[in-house]
């Protein structure tokens, strides 16, 4: 049974995405932003190597981006999400006129929640995904042990974080003016610290969130260790940063300035 520190701490996450709902699913749209488009959806897929006719759990499913994209793509797609306004929203979403929207499914379901992960059924899904969702979480190891039973026989999970080495509450991001004997230039920097201690710190998405919600910062070797201890291995890793292009077109100091540092990571687990 969880303590009640925990309990406090997913609830107030629950409420918080719960008045965002609207206005993430506003920003996010059909397509997700750029992060979505240009990091974690081609990761995430790369990683999992989809194929026809697949059952694919969608975990922490938001507005339901990646639900849609999988579904398009002929799996068959579960989202869940413990905001039950980010699955209304997720629910409008659907659109019968696209392929194969008919394949998916949506339910309100806390992923911190093992008991009701269980009844989904155990080895009724192929793969696991979560997109950008287990840095909201206020604990783990409940998702990851259930997973061990609801995935079947060689299946994986795979999640999108955002990279806790590189983006987190504790990292900044900075630009300084460089003179050399031939121009002047801007040099991109990013600020780390604080990156061992596992740690909770309120914080917005998006410039008008209307309330702030937790991030729970997990070093990698906390994240990891969490799957090993559950039997899963690690077979696949990606690091995704914007290219050389987007970063060129970019004039404010921003992660799309960054080509050569990941503010991303996209792992993938087996069992």
């Amino acid at each position: 049974m969880k303590n009640e520190s925990i309990n406090s701490l997913n609830n107030q996450t629950r409420e918080a995405w719960n008045a965002t709902a609207q206005v993430w699913d506003e920003k996010m749209g059909d397509e997700g932003n750029d992060f979505h488009k240009y990091l974690v959806r081609p990761a995430i897929e790369k990683l999992l190597e989809l194929k026809p006719g697949q059952r694919i759990l969608d975990i922490g499913c938001g507005n339901g981006l990646t639900t849609r994209r999988l579904a398009s793509l002929g799996a068959n797609v579960l989202g869940i999400d413990f905001a039950s306004e980010m699955i209304n929203n997720a629910r409008k979403r659907i659109n019968f006129n696209q392929k194969n929207q008919e394949l998916i499914e949506y339910q309100v379901l806390d992923a911190t929640d093992e008991t009701a992960l269980l009844k989904l059924g155990e080895n009724s899904f192929d793969a696991a995904v979560s997109a950008m969702a287990l840095m909201d979480m206020a604990e783990i190891e409940p998702l990851f042990k259930a997973l061990t039973k609801i995935i079947r026989p060689n299946g994986c999970f795979i999640f999108a974080v955002m990279h806790p080495c590189f983006n987190s509450m504790h990292t900044s991001l900075g630009g300084e003016l460089i003179e050399n004997e031939k121009e002047f230039y801007t040099e991109y920097y990013i600020k780390v610290k604080g990156y061992l201690k596992p740690s909770k710190v309120r914080g917005l998405a998006l410039d008008n969130q209307p309330q702030a919600h937790i991030y729970f910062h997990r070093p990698l070797h906390i994240l990891l260790n969490t799957a090993f201890k559950f039997g899963f291995v690690l077979d696949g890793l990606e690091e995704p940063a914007f290219t050389e292009e987007i970063a060129a077109r970019n004039n404010s100091i921003g992660w799309s300035r960054f080509s050569e540092i990941p503010p991303v990571i996209v792992a993938r687990l087996r069992i």
